[in-house]
């Protein structure tokens, strides 16, 4: 999810015949004040423009010249009468104008820390703000929750949240988190549960420290939560090669096929389906993807649970529709992970069309390490290794693989350099970047005409 450390109510958008775009604001306008009040985040925001008069302070956003000069945005005020409850028509940068609650922990298991040094300085943002956990669904451990924060969110009963459990063990989680404060999981969802917010949750699971009997531990723990724990997914730890003198180790097939009984035993007591295991974990146990059933409304898709199932359902519905031939000879090269690799190449061997090479190329993660498999973190650096001296027609690269709204990878490297590359041995080379990685949709239109 889209983080930000930049404080202030930045516009990111001004939606089409909306009042704001009545008024002339633009992307990069700052609004400082509404009735007077500077909001710390949309939430606030939403109540304080119910009102059917409005008044605006925006600062405009700097304007450049034609000879370079910068000259500072103007104040501007607007007075504004509307219906009530009527949408001002704007998007912000981000979902919280005072800063982004930063986390207190030190988790041993935190991938932000498994970075290297040089990427950009919205990567190293830790993000730990129950605000943007209720807007965007991005995950909180808790520890940082202050009174009055759980007197707003009480008030406003700001639901669902979305928390980061990892073991219902106080010691054991404040040995995970490296913060005192991780002991009281158990008094902060008993509070949950008092206000009714509901939570979906989420394990990390390290294997050999929460897993076996702490994980069982855990899932007994949860059964008292049951009215208001929604979803649980339980993932692997991801280590990248700068993990260095680490206690983690990746899951293996054997811990895997352990974790996906428990949660099966854990779903038959609970007598509904919450608890679910990511993709990877069925990828390592070598077990089949369970059906659409097992996801339920794929709430947890954010955290790599369902997404292969989304990907084999939407190919089963399109692969009836592949001509049995092209008129002209096509050559297309998808760049993934070494996850979705591994479907891709299933795919294959399903797709006969003459006059098409369909080439899936699982790009080895050789920034982060080789133990890294999903496409969300691969980067540019490496898909450059992957192509030089090759000769490419179609390109087609998951926008997961890029920063929100960009074409950049994690490492700064853009579209355009992988296409200049790749233009070495083909000057007409084509680009294609799928947007949903979850709809074969995309993938079907390339391959098939």
């Amino acid at each position: 999810m889209k983080s930000s450390i930049a404080k202030g109510m930045i516009i990111s958008e001004v939606r089409p015949d909306s009042i704001a775009d009545e008024l002339g604001l633009k992307k990069g306008d700052a609004i400082l004040s509404v009735n007077g009040v500077a909001p710390k985040d949309i939430i606030e925001l939403s109540f304080i423009v119910q009102d059917e008069n409005i008044n605006l302070a925006v600062k405009k956003a700097p304007q450049i010249q034609e000879d370079g000069a910068v000259l500072p945005g103007a104040m501007e005020l607007f007075e504004i009468e509307k219906d009530e409850h009527e949408d001002l028509g704007i998007e912000f940068e981000c979902a919280v104008f005072d800063g982004i609650k930063p986390c207190s922990n030190k988790c041993i298991f935190c991938f932000v820390d498994q970075q290297p040094k040089g990427l950009r300085e919205s990567l190293y943002v830790k993000d730990d703000d129950w605000r943007t956990s209720y807007l965007q669904g991005t995950y909180i451990t808790g520890t940082n929750l202050k009174e009055e924060d759980w007197q707003r969110i009480e008030a406003l009963r700001l639901s669902p949240l979305y928390v980061s459990i990892h073991t219902t063990n106080p010691d054991l989680r404040v040995k995970m988190l490296n913060n005192k404060r991780a002991s009281e999981v158990l008094p902060m969802l008993d509070r949950f549960k008092k206000a009714n917010i509901e939570i979906h949750g989420q394990i990390v699971l390290c294997p050999g420290i929460n897993d076996g009997k702490e994980l069982e531990r855990t899932l007994s723990d949860l059964k008292r939560y049951k009215r208001i724990l929604k979803s649980l997914a339980i993932v692997p730890v991801g280590i990248s090669k700068y993990r260095e003198g680490s206690m983690l180790r990746p899951l293996v097939k054997e811990n895997a096929k352990i974790i996906i009984d428990l949660l099966d035993e854990f779903n038959i007591y609970q007598k509904r389906h919450i608890a679910m295991a990511s993709d990877e974990i069925f990828l390592t146990a070598e077990k089949d993807i369970p059906d659409k059933k097992y996801y339920g409304n794929f709430v947890q898709i954010e955290d790599g649970v369902g997404a292969i199932r989304l990907l084999l359902d939407d190919f089963n519905r399109h692969k009836k529709r592949f001509k049995k031939k092209l008129k002209q000879k096509k050559k297309v090269t998808l760049f993934t992970g070494a996850i979705a690799a591994k479907i891709f190449n299933d795919f294959k061997r399903e797709i006969n069309i003459e006059n098409l090479d369909f080439e899936v190329i699982e790009v080895k993660n050789q920034f982060f390490g080789e133990t890294i498999n999903v496409a969300g973190l691969v980067v540019g650096y490496d898909i450059l290794k992957s192509i030089q001296d090759k000769y490419f027609e179609h390109i087609v690269i998951p926008s997961v693989m890029l920063r929100s709204g960009t074409d950049e990878f994690l490492d700064g490297i853009t579209i355009a350099d992988i296409k200049k590359e790749a233009k070495k041995q083909n000057p007409n080379v084509e680009m294609h970047i799928i947007k949903d990685c979850y709809n074969f949709n995309e993938i079907f239109t390339i391959l098939n005409n």
